[in-house]
């Protein structure tokens, strides 16, 4: 499709208002406005982008009265229904407006792209007989797992008692049930299984767009291909095939690059547990002795240093660096950096991935868990650090089986040759270059 013929094509893409899953809709609307499409975008009060970041876009706040919320963990299975049922009403409106009154101003609508927490979009559009895509922010692996749950489920295979944990899953034998992302061995409250059952349906969407590479998950690409039965395009991943890294709602201390400037090559563990996770005291504390005992340099994202026991930073002086929030693209891009102790969530697992740094996974919640097993025995790239209770002894043995012993260097050559493989994917007649040519083509169609 020509520039000049996908300027009169508007898509409006709806975000879910959390870090790891509003930056892959922004660095999608990169990759699309760079062919040509006009992007609006519609938005929650809550945790709502910088738009002076991105004057590329038309950016529209839904009135959802959901501004003063907190958008942490414990808190999400409340704000997500009820930002579904909020945003509905606001969202219909908008659109109404946009198809009668905007269309010289934006283009034509060509359709709805939501990420898969947003779910009210595919009744506003079904009403409106707009076509909508789903976009998947995490990766094929996990919702692979979701399926296979639901599937077992109706079975009547839980809950499952302790033992049967360890046991492979019938359905996806490369995860154990305890991989799965849900307590299996008590009944899963009822709103938490109907939310879920909402992000696994498709709707009446008529495609879905994956942040992920057919070259990697290729296996549980094919399942789900057959699982949903549309058009499916891995146009990952996107933070590398979007124009601009202007994605992130924190505010990212970039001093942290030039202490890494002084550090040896692989010689730093970087540590960040992503946006929503919050450790608790005592992990915390273990956490930071573990660090500091291990007697490697390490950049830690700790969103309030307030909670370090008392003369830590003296005491670890400038071996360690600790941030509120790092530029982690830029970090893990850095010579200096040799580990990653991370959560698993999906950007950063992608991130990782494709700048070679090995990882050591402390999956917390949702799709971590399904990230870590793969990470830590299919693709055999990271350590396994496990979700029992930690103590600076095993942060410390963990630490330097990564960054010093055989073990971590194996991990390293291994994960090297993955990305050189991986990298020709978002290159010029790899797989995910031809998809996104395929879903431009696809869009344009609609």
């Amino acid at each position: 499709m020509a520039v000049e013929e996908a300027k009169s094509h508007c898509v409006v893409l709806i975000p879910s208002p959390f870090t790891g899953h509003i930056t892959p809709m922004l660095q999608l609307a990169y990759v699309l406005h760079a062919k040509g499409f006009s992007i609006v975008i519609n938005h929650s009060e809550l945790n709502p982008p910088d738009t002076s970041n991105h004057p590329e876009f038309t950016f529209f706040p839904l009135k959802d009265g959901l501004s003063n919320r907190d958008p942490s963990f414990s808190n999400l299975f409340n704000i997500i229904p009820e930002m579904n049922t909020n945003c509905r009403g606001p969202f219909r409106q908008y659109l109404v407006e946009m198809m009668e009154e905007k269309t010289e101003l934006y283009g034509k609508i060509s359709c709805i792209v939501y990420d898969h927490l947003m779910y009210f979009v595919n009744e506003v559009a079904d009403h409106l007989k707009l076509p909508s895509i789903l976009l998947r922010p995490s990766s094929c692996a996990y919702m692979e797992a979701v399926c296979a749950f639901f599937q077992l489920r109706a079975e009547n295979h839980f809950p499952l008692p302790e033992s049967q944990l360890l046991d492979p899953v019938p359905k996806v034998p490369v995860l154990r049930f305890k991989d799965l992302p849900f307590a299996l061995t008590s009944e899963i409250p009822e709103h938490v299984l109907k939310l879920l059952e909402k992000v696994a349906d498709l709707g009446s969407s008529v495609a879905i767009i994956w942040n992920t590479m057919g070259d990697l998950e290729n296996r549980a690409l094919s399942w789900l291909q057959q699982y949903y039965q549309v058009p499916i395009f891995t146009i990952g991943p996107l933070h590398k095939m979007a124009s601009s890294s202007l994605t992130s709602l924190a505010e990212e201390d970039a001093n942290c690059i030039s202490w890494l400037d002084t550090q040896a090559p692989n010689s730093v563990l970087y540590v960040s547990l992503g946006s929503i996770v919050v450790m608790d005291e005592n992990e915390l504390i273990e956490t930071a002795w573990g660090l500091f005992n291990s007697n490697r340099p390490f950049l830690w994202v700790v969103r309030s240093s307030n909670d370090l026991p008392d003369g830590y930073l003296e005491a670890v002086g400038d071996r360690g660096r600790i941030v509120k929030w790092a530029p982690q693209k830029e970090v893990l891009a850095h010579p200096a950096i040799g580990g990653f102790w991370s959560h698993c969530g999906w950007n950063s697992t992608l991130e990782s991935i494709l700048e070679g740094v090995p990882m050591i996974c402390r999956p917390c919640f949702g799709d971590q868990n399904v990230n870590a097993r793969y990470l830590t025995h299919v693709w055999k790239v990271g350590l396994e650090l496990g979700t029992d209770d930690l103590t600076r002894g095993v942060v410390e043995r963990a630490i330097r089986k990564l960054m010093v012993e055989e073990e971590g260097e194996e991990l390293r050559l291994r994960i090297h040759d993955m990305k050189q493989k991986l990298q020709m994917s978002f290159r010029d007649g790899g797989s995910s270059r031809n998809s996104l040519k395929s879903l431009t083509e696809f869009m344009s169609s609609l």
